[in-house]
């Protein structure tokens, strides 16, 4: 702040045409953005080292007070993972193969296949987030692991995680606008039996992500299962392109009335399936373009929207905007470069470069910092979940 006021005045004459001003040579451009890349680095190894220091003896993690053990595991794994670590080898190997054993310990494996611990209060209400955070991060480990008994654990437990969220997907009727009735299905905090069919955005997108990184990893996918959220989401889509919060909850997809965070996520959901020219992502990214500026300070559920919105926008990369829509101008085209430059320095602001964790949230450290870390991460390309 202080340097922006010093350079206030200066920016003014600039502005009234005093001073010419020459453009940044090209020799500096690199340097800065060289020394860019070496502060995501070091921002990145500080934040594996806080998740590395506050992992427990049997392999997980938690947030404020002891919750939501299995999505917080699932999430600090895949922060590892995305470094490139592996159960086999990685400066992370003995983090991997901790939490990977502590989802595979016999008194976590339950017959319906469910991940989480509904023994622990935070997870027996919203057991249906660690189901699909645990089953990305198991068949993102699943898809790398070449051990065979290893393997055969791992297929046999995700098989029985995907049957489980299949049956816990709700089911309803809906009439398009032209007529039709088609079969919806999203997910809830719980399954469609014990949430009396209930279903919630945020869950759904967790879910389908989950089911989309099984697929990756070679595990049968119902691809009805899939439809039937694919027209959920369409069905929970406002006129203006935003997704709301629950179609159960008597939610109308009216104007006005969509979730900046949830239709970020939606746009990665219909990436995941392909759905680059369909006309579902297209809304959804002209709502995201409307409604969520970036590099403007945080905002409501930060962490969330800009974990899925920058796997939008680097799925989208420099050009597929202008694909998508060829009539608007370049200069208004959301893009990977765009994002990167507004919000990398503000999420690399936000660390504490003591501890190397960020602690902005309610949800507590381990949730901002692996969310962060994903981020910073995705340029290496290396988990099929997060690939363009």
């Amino acid at each position: 702040m202080r340097r922006n006021w010093l350079l206030a005045p200066f920016a003014a004459l600039v502005a009234g045409g005093l001073f010419l001003v020459p453009a940044p040579a090209p020799a500096k451009a690199a340097d800065e953005k060289k020394d860019r890349k070496k502060d995501i680095e070091t921002a990145v190894e500080k934040g594996l080292e806080y998740l590395k220091k506050t992992q427990a003896n049997d392999g997980h993690w938690e947030a404020q007070g002891g919750q939501y053990p299995t999505s917080m595991t699932a999430l600090a794994g895949m922060a590892f993972l995305m470094e490139g670590s592996t159960l086999k080898e990685g400066k992370y190997k003995e983090q991997v193969e901790k939490a990977v054993g502590w989802f595979l310990a016999p008194a976590r494996q339950q017959p319906n296949g469910m991940i989480g611990d509904v023994r622990n209060p935070t997870e027996s209400t919203r057991y249906c987030y660690g189901q699909g955070f645990g089953t990305m991060f198991l068949a993102s480990v699943y898809g790398e692991e070449d051990d065979k008994e290893q393997r055969e654990k791992l297929e046999k437990l995700l098989k029985k995680a995907v049957e489980f969220i299949c049956k816990a997907q709700t089911s309803k009727k809906h009439k398009k606008p032209e007529g039709k009735e088609v079969e919806i299905g999203g997910w809830g905090y719980v399954s469609a039996q014990d949430g009396n069919n209930f279903d919630e955005g945020s869950v759904t997108i967790t879910a389908l992500q989950a089911l989309r990184a099984a697929k990756n990893a070679g595990i049968p996918v119902p691809k009805e299962n899939i439809d039937k959220a694919v027209n959920y989401l369409e069905a929970c889509t406002t006129p203006d392109g935003g997704i709301i919060y629950s179609y159960a909850g008597g939610g109308i997809a009216a104007r006005g009335s969509g979730r900046p965070p949830l239709t970020a996520a939606a746009i990665c959901c219909g990436f995941s399936a392909g759905q680059y020219n369909g006309e579902l992502p297209k809304k959804w990214l002209k709502y995201c373009k409307d409604n969520i500026p970036l590099g403007k300070g945080r905002q409501s559920h930060d962490e969330y929207q800009t974990y899925y919105f920058g796997q939008a926008m680097y799925a989208l990369g420099d050009t597929k905007y202008g694909e998508l829509f060829p009539n608007d101008p370049k200069d208004s085209w959301l893009t990977w470069t765009k994002f990167k430059d507004a919000q990398f320095p503000q999420i690399l602001d936000g660390q504490d470069k003591t501890t190397g964790a960020w602690n902005q949230g309610y949800i507590g450290p381990v949730y901002s910092t692996s969310m962060n870390l994903c981020l910073l991460q995705l340029e290496k390309g290396i988990l099929p979940i997060y690939q363009k």
